[in-house]
C-alpha cells in the first residue's frame, strides 16, 4: 500500500520539472531563431521614473536603447562591449557584453538551459526565465518574460524583463510593437563619444 501511495506522488513531483525543462527548450529555440529585433520600450527605474524609446537588437552582441527626445543618455552594444553614455555630464562606462545580464539575448553561444531557470507564472501562456551567473553575482540577474504567440520565432515573444544589478537596484523594461528578423542598419550601433557640455547625438 505504501508503495502504491508513494509512486503517484513521485510522478506528480516530476511534472513541474519536466514542464520547466520543456519551457527552457522553447526559450532556447526562440532565442536561436531571432537574429534581429526592434521594439518600443518603457523603462522604469527603482524610483518609479519611466523613460521610453526604441530598442534595436542584432546578434551577436549588438543592441541600442535610443531614449526619447530630451534624454541625454544612450546605451549601445557594439558587438564586444556594452556602453553607457551620458552626454549631459560627458561620461561613458563600458562592460564586456558577456558580463551584462542582457548577454542572454545578445550572445548566441550562451545556452540558456545551462544557467537559467523557469520562474513560476500565474498567468497562462506566460513563461518567465531567470538568468544569472552564480560565479559572478556582481553581474546581476535578469528575469525575461515571454508569451506564447503564434507566428513569432519559436512561438514565443519577448515582452520585457526585470533586471537587478549587483547592488540590487531594480529596472523594469516593457516592450511593445516587437518586430523580428527584419534588416537592421549597422549604423544603429555606432555612437559619438560624450564630451562635457552640450553634445548632439
Amino acid at each position: 500500500m505504501f508503495r502504491l501511495l508513494i509512486a503517484p506522488v513521485a510522478l506528480l513531483a516530476a511534472v513541474p520539472a519536466i514542464a520547466a525543462t520543456n519551457e527552457l527548450q522553447l526559450v532556447r529555440a526562440h532565442l536561436s531563431a531571432v537574429d534581429t529585433m526592434t521594439a518600443d520600450f518603457a523603462q522604469t527605474d527603482r524610483d518609479g521614473r519611466t523613460l521610453t524609446g526604441v530598442l534595436t537588437l542584432k546578434k551577436p552582441g549588438k543592441i541600442r536603447f535610443q531614449y526619447e527626445k530630451g534624454v541625454p543618455i544612450l546605451i549601445v552594444g557594439d558587438g564586444k562591449s556594452l556602453w553607457f553614455l551620458d552626454y549631459q555630464v560627458g561620461q561613458k562606462q563600458r562592460w564586456p557584453v558577456g558580463d551584462a545580464p542582457l548577454g542572454v539575448l545578445l550572445d548566441p553561444s550562451k545556452d540558456a538551459t545551462r544557467f537559467a531557470k523557469v520562474v513560476p507564472s500565474a498567468t497562462p501562456g506566460v513563461i518567465q526565465v531567470e538568468a544569472a551567473d552564480p560565479k559572478h553575482p556582481e553581474y546581476g540577474r535578469i528575469t525575461l518574460v515571454f508569451t506564447r504567440t503564434s507566428g513569432t520565432p519559436g512561438g514565443l515573444q519577448l515582452q520585457g524583463w526585470t533586471a537587478l544589478d549587483g547592488q540590487n537596484n531594480r529596472t523594469i523594461v516593457r516592450l511593445s510593437n516587437q518586430r523580428f528578423n527584419a534588416p537592421v542598419n549597422e549604423n544603429s550601433f555606432r555612437f559619438n563619444d560624450p564630451k562635457p557640455g552640450p553634445q548632439r547625438r
